[in-house]
């Protein structure tokens, strides 16, 4: 049990990373949504983080919220914002591995028949494949939207024994197989992220080690170009496996699930989402541009 003092500071740390990806999300969202007016067009990739802005805008409010709901015992509050929080959550799994799956059919060099056929269509393809995403992430909520109405039908039946054969069932239903579907709901949209990414970094490597024979300054810059989107997949692999492993771990540690740990836990959750936010708003050439132009203005100011 963490001192009283100590989880005030860590709940001030939790805020403030929460607002700062509220921020991150709502910039992103300002951002695309003025280019999408000027120019009456989205590409794909700004699209995608359009939506991941969005999603994560309500992500977080209702992380917020389902966490102080949770802290203070209002189980009813606690038990609807959830069900919003888990449906985001797995939304957001979805698109991040629809922007590596775009990233790696369109920048990687492999000549599959498969690869060449998806980089022709993926493009026209994207808006479709934001809609599947929203549908799958419904029908993926489900199970856990049933078991949340459950729960709050036992609550209203306070004559039963906290030990009945009902309430029993229920809570190793929830701890076994609801458990079980949230690792499969997410582990899916992040093994098919892994093995987006770990083709791309592979084909980029191979790229980087062929024009490594060129010595000509066009291969120069080229390689150059080549490693920065290197480090930037590197960034963005290391900080979306560190979401959902922290995610993993409090889906089934209990002990992060109580008192002043659970902020604690929450804390480090956010710090990871707040950096994986800002790698992947460096993914887009229309933000950085904005962002750059925002900066020299404030600097010639």
């Amino acid at each position: 049990m963490l001192p009283f003092q100590l989880t005030i500071f860590v709940i001030v740390i939790y805020m403030l990373e929460s607002l700062t990806i509220i921020v991150q999300s709502s910039l992103i969202v300002a951002v695309l949504c003025k280019e999408w007016l000027q120019v009456k067009r989205l590409s794909p990739v700004d699209m995608i983080l359009t939506s991941q802005g969005i999603c994560r805008f309500i992500l977080q409010w209702a992380s917020i919220l389902s966490n102080f709901s949770f802290y203070f015992n209002m189980n009813y509050a606690f038990w609807y914002i959830s069900i919003i929080w888990e449906f985001s959550n797995v939304l957001i799994f979805w698109l991040t591995s629809l922007l590596a799956v775009f990233y790696c059919v369109k920048v990687s060099s492999f000549t599959n028949p498969i690869i060449l056929w998806l980089r022709w269509r993926i493009s026209r393809s994207v808006p479709w494949l934001l809609l599947g995403s929203l549908m799958i992430s419904c029908v993926t909520i489900i199970p856990s939207a049933v078991t949340k109405f459950i729960q709050i039908q036992l609550a209203t039946m306070e004559h039963l024994p906290r030990n009945s054969t009902v309430i029993v069932r229920l809570t190793m239903f929830q701890q076994y197989l609801v458990n079980a579907h949230r690792l499969v709901a997410l582990g899916i949209p992040f093994l098919l992220f892994l093995a987006s990414t770990t083709l791309l970094v592979a084909s980029l490597i191979q790229h980087v080690q062929q024009m490594q024979h060129r010595n000509t300054g066009h291969g120069n810059s080229s390689m150059k170009a080549h490693s920065t989107a290197l480090r930037s997949l590197a960034v963005l692999f290391i900080f979306f496996t560190s979401y959902f492993l922290t995610i993993l771990v409090s889906l089934t540690h209990k002990l992060l699930k109580k008192g002043s740990w659970f902020w604690v836990w929450e804390a480090v959750i956010y710090a990871v989402v707040s950096i994986h936010s800002t790698s992947l708003m460096s993914s887009s050439p229309t933000l950085k541009k904005a962002l750059k132009v925002k900066f020299w203005g404030l600097d010639a100011a």
